[in-house]
């Protein structure tokens, strides 16, 4: 089967049921069984829905990407990608002060993670592309 349902999710995004042909029901059928009660949905083709899954969580209804919610999801990748450098540099910075070495260079690494999710790009491909 081809087809897929989709319907709005409590979260905001979309749900999408991927029916099996051995259930032995109709695309309607499935709906009317698995889409919340009052719940609109729609039945599309399964080359309809986006193949690249990086920000499934930020899809609309329509099938595009809520550009707000990928800048979120994107900051939530870059804060967990981030969390062990700035550890790193949390003991490189305390080995430099029992040193007496200088930590400007730490400081403005530490800084520069922070400002990472800062993010001034427009387009999705931007978005897959920062890194901390």
């Amino acid at each position: 089967m081809n087809k897929r349902i989709i319907y709005p999710s409590d979260d905001g995004g979309v749900a999408v049921i991927v029916p099996t042909v051995e259930c032995g029901l109709t695309i309607e059928e499935i709906a009317a069984k698995d889409v919340p009660e009052g719940i609109a949905f729609r039945i599309v083709n399964d080359d309809e829905i986006p193949t690249d899954r990086t920000f499934r969580n930020a899809f609309k209804y329509d099938l595009t990407v809520d550009m707000p919610k990928a800048v979120s999801i994107t900051q939530d990748r870059l804060r967990a990608e981030r969390k062990p450098l700035l550890e790193a540099q949390d003991v490189l910075f305390q080995r430099a002060l029992e040193s007496g070495a200088d930590t400007k260079a730490i400081v403005v690494e530490k800084q520069r993670l922070r400002d990472i999710t800062k993010i001034s790009v427009t387009t999705l491909d931007e978005l897959k592309e920062l890194s901390a």
